[in-house]
């Protein structure tokens, strides 16, 4: 019912007064993309209940499928929250606040996987896959897309120069799916989805191997958008920071493969910058063969 039809029903019930309420109830807006939370239309149901119940207050999850779509509303002032890559924070860190950083194997740190078929016993590095098809994950992943070109760029090439194709799919998962299937001889990954599919769904894997790992970086953290004020923004890093110390808290993050929220400095994200501003030359750098996402992955089969 859209929100005219519900303005006339209320006002003929003579509840006008019942409509403007609900119309201005506070209510947190949080936004989401499948490169990280991937297939976890449950895991979301039951994290937004819980965050409903710890925040006192209406929470809406808004997925879009890629970061820039996300990054772009949290700057408008559409969403409050948003889970984000480290890459985009740290281009937008002045507009961003920084809310909290989830905590993997003991530390709010990642890092990203190189990762080739199982029948490829032979490739070390990015170096060896020259002239092959490779599947990124985002444009605007750290572990997908910048650290590649980082790696690149030090061979002194770029990915349209090295590889015989390249392509998006928009999700790590199905970065994986690509190499898995033969769609790519080689795909960059963030290593905590590797690990946690590796652990909770180890028939995903099972036909990839990890051939390189790069240095730790901050994990993907949660941040608040320019329209947040601070106040929610404590009320929100306190529930995450909480979640590892009750038990549906724990239970959810369990789910996620993640020990729990930290609050972190932004200093935690300095070495991703570092790598952006390697770039900077070509910082904004042409999409691959096919940038539309997955719809076109059997045309890259060779």
């Amino acid at each position: 019912m859209n929100r005219l039809r519900r303005r006339l029903l209320l006002a003929s019930l003579g509840l006008p007064c019942a409509l403007a309420r609900a119309e201005s109830a506070p209510h947190i807006v949080f936004g989401i993309t499948p490169v990280i939370l991937d297939e976890q239309a449950q895991f979301i149901a039951s994290w937004q209940r819980y965050l409903e119940a710890h925040l006192g207050m209406p929470v809406r999850f808004v997925r879009r499928g890629n970061y820039r779509e996300i990054l772009a509303l949290l700057l408008d002032g559409q969403l409050d929250f948003a889970w984000l890559c480290g890459y985009p924070y740290v281009r937008q860190r002045s507009r961003l606040a920084l809310t909290a950083t989830p905590v993997y194997q003991g530390a709010p740190l990642y890092r990203s996987y190189l990762i080739v078929g199982n029948e490829d016993q032979t490739t070390r590095t990015i170096a060896d896959l020259h002239g092959k098809v490779f599947a990124y994950s985002d444009p605007d992943s750290n572990s997908g897309w910048l650290t590649p070109q980082v790696e690149l760029k030090r061979l002194g090439q770029t990915s349209a120069q090295f590889f015989s194709k390249a392509f998006f799919t928009w999700s790590h998962r199905k970065v994986i799916e690509s190499v898995d299937a033969g769609l790519a001889h080689g795909g960059s990954v963030d290593g905590y989805i590797w690990d946690a599919l590796a652990k909770l769904h180890p028939e995903r894997v099972r036909s990839t191997r990890v051939a390189w790992r790069s240095a730790f970086s901050g994990f993907p953290p949660v941040v608040a958008g320019p329209g947040a004020a601070s106040g929610l923004r404590f009320r929100m890093r306190k529930v995450l920071l909480g979640m590892q110390h009750d038990m549906e808290g724990r239970s959810l993050l369990a789910r996620l493969n993640l020990d729990g929220f930290d609050s972190t400095s932004e200093s935690l994200y300095d070495s991703i910058e570092r790598n952006w501003r390697y770039l900077v030359p070509d910082r904004k750098p042409p999409h691959p063969n096919n940038s539309k996402g997955s719809a076109g992955l059997s045309a890259m089969k060779n």
